[in-house]
């Protein structure tokens, strides 16, 4: 029996949750009835979701992606996130490719961790996932008196139209899964 729960795998065979299990369904549903995504959709599926809130009455969906199938479902990103975004009324759909950070290895040891699993690294790539159909152009950290630190991340003008309405859900969903502030921008061009 094929169902839902095909488009969901989860670490260590825990159970998914009711949330997580909605998202699966409208995963499967999409897969059903939409003839434009029905073969590419056919053989990925998540490992999680989350809902986050952004401000005031707006939420965000977070579903995180197995890393081997990120390319697959970048192809069809924005079809998917359209389509995902039209079952979940209201809310933005973000889609995240599931990245490991590994400790960094003791004195002594002759084992190197690969950069792709630093710290830096994934919250590097982390930041790419979330914006998505946009491209990151630039970035600055300003570090202000007080210490604290705030980093300005410059996105393709060519996305605008795609992207400019999510902002705030970027920076919510980066703060939310990282830790960081972030504003998000795009580049002032000189005419």
């Amino acid at each position: 029996m094929y169902t839902s729960r095909k488009k969901i795998h989860k670490d260590k065979d825990a159970e998914p949750t009711e949330f997580e299990e909605s998202v699966a369904q409208a995963f499967f549903d999409l897969e059903n009835t939409n003839q434009d995504l029905k073969s590419e959709l056919k053989d990925l599926y998540i490992n999680s979701a989350v809902q986050i809130d952004v401000s005031g009455s707006r939420k965000a969906v977070v579903i995180h992606v197995p890393y081997r199938l990120r390319k697959a479902f970048r192809k069809i990103h924005v079809k998917l996130v359209r389509e995902l975004e039209k079952k979940f009324s209201g809310k933005d759909v973000i889609l995240i490719a599931t990245r490991r950070i590994l400790r960094p290895p003791k004195k002594g040891s002759a084992v190197q961790r690969p950069r792709t699993r630093t710290l830096t690294a994934v919250h590097e790539a982390m930041l790419e996932d979330i914006v998505l159909p946009a491209e990151i152009v630039g970035k600055r950290i300003r570090y202000r008196i007080d210490g604290s630190k705030i980093m300005k991340v410059f996105l393709d003008p060519k996305e605008r139209n795609n992207t400019e309405y999510k902002l705030e859900t970027f920076a919510a969903v980066y703060r939310k899964l990282a830790g960081k502030d972030v504003v998000f921008e795009y580049p002032v061009t000189e005419a």
